[in-house]
């Protein structure tokens, strides 16, 4: 017992040392960079109608922490593509598994001037399982739909984080 309490300050000695070391490295996170917050926050997203469309918009206004305060700097415009492949065919020619493709195209413009700030394109592929009940299999579809969006909206975000702490350069065209 002795011996477990003479090492507890040794590891704490080390592991502030090893904390401190880290701080004089310049290592700064991506999201404490001046401006990629807020810049985040006031990004306006227009997707297209449907179920997909509702689902990034709101997972992207969730990932960009909206601050609807604020009149936004920045308005989105998003383009979805889906495509869904039967993959796991049985010998009776029915598929129990599908993959799901989900492509997000975006522009993102400044305001008021309308100008082109960045583009992107973002591709999420993923499988889920297909059930012979109808409402089961509907149920997958719709949960693989949402989880496709997440991850596109969380790849999209990550994009414009890192290019807004890069200088957030216009592209051309």
């Amino acid at each position: 017992m002795r011996a477990r309490l003479a090492l507890a300050p040794t590891l704490a000695l080390v592991l502030a040392l090893g904390a401190s070391g880290l701080a004089g490295c310049g290592f700064t996170p991506l999201y404490a960079q001046p401006g990629v917050t807020s810049n985040l926050a006031a990004i306006d997203v227009v997707a297209p109608q449907g179920r997909t469309g509702f689902l990034i918009r709101q997972h992207l206004d969730d990932a960009f922490a909206k601050n609807r305060t604020i009149a936004p700097e920045y308005q989105m415009h998003l383009a979805l593509g889906e495509a869904r492949y039967p993959r796991g065919v049985r010998i009776d020619n029915v598929a129990t598994r599908y993959e799901y493709v989900l492509t997000a195209d975006y522009s993102l413009t400044r305001l008021p001037s309308g100008s082109l700030a960045k583009r992107g394109r973002v591709r999420v592929e993923l499988t889920y399982d297909s059930a012979d009940q109808p409402y089961a299999s509907i149920a997958a579809q719709q949960d693989a739909q949402d989880r496709a969006a997440q991850e596109a909206a969380r790849r999209i975000q990550l994009e414009l984080a890192v290019w807004l702490a890069n200088g957030a350069k216009p592209q051309k065209g």
